[in-house]
């Protein structure tokens, strides 16, 4: 079982770029163009395989006594881990309890040593930026292209223009 919480990160593309790259010159549409870019950034950290923007996250894994990878990816730092009750709470666990590693692949790695529990759940934070400056250009025009198409074909089910992946895929992380 993976449960990940996570806060909403800041916003690769600003508002106002998006309203002046649709072309929307009126205040009437923010709250679209504003779901529509948390959309075309949630789909390009998934073809990425990466979080574009630092983040906290909390997620909630079995507490083997095996290596395992948190979901995400770059993880910045694993703050907290603790064991998760039947009734839903959760008690911090010691030092020795647990070992956590961080690799140069930005995995973030966990296994438990002596747990009473069968779950635990892991906090820190993950995600490449720090600021949408940060994020690369290419990257955030895949996004902005995605916002108008997704803007254009609201009623739709028309596909993303090809444009998109070629300017997200020299950033894609493979996985085997």
């Amino acid at each position: 079982m993976m449960a990940v919480k996570t806060e909403a990160g800041p916003m690769v593309v600003a508002l106002g770029e998006a309203q002046a790259f649709v072309r929307v010159e009126t205040g009437e549409e923010e709250a679209l163009l504003a779901g529509l870019v948390r959309t075309a950034t949630s789909i390009c950290e998934q073809f990425l395989g990466t979080w574009l923007m630092r983040r906290s996250f909390e997620t909630i894994l079995s507490a083997g006594t095996g290596w395992q990878t948190l979901p995400m990816r770059p993880v910045a730092s694993i703050d907290d881990v603790a064991a998760l009750r039947s009734d839903g709470s959760s008690m911090p666990l010691a030092a020795g309890e647990y070992e956590v590693d961080l690799d140069v692949a930005g995995r973030g790695l966990i296994r438990c040593l002596a747990v009473a529990s069968q779950r635990v759940v892991v906090s820190g934070t993950a995600g490449a930026a720090m600021s949408p400056n940060e994020v690369p250009e290419p990257v955030r025009q895949g996004v902005l292209r995605l916002v108008a198409h997704l803007f254009a074909h609201r009623d739709g089910d028309a596909r993303p223009p090809a444009a998109v992946t070629a300017l997200w895929r020299p950033y894609r992380e493979v996985r085997l």
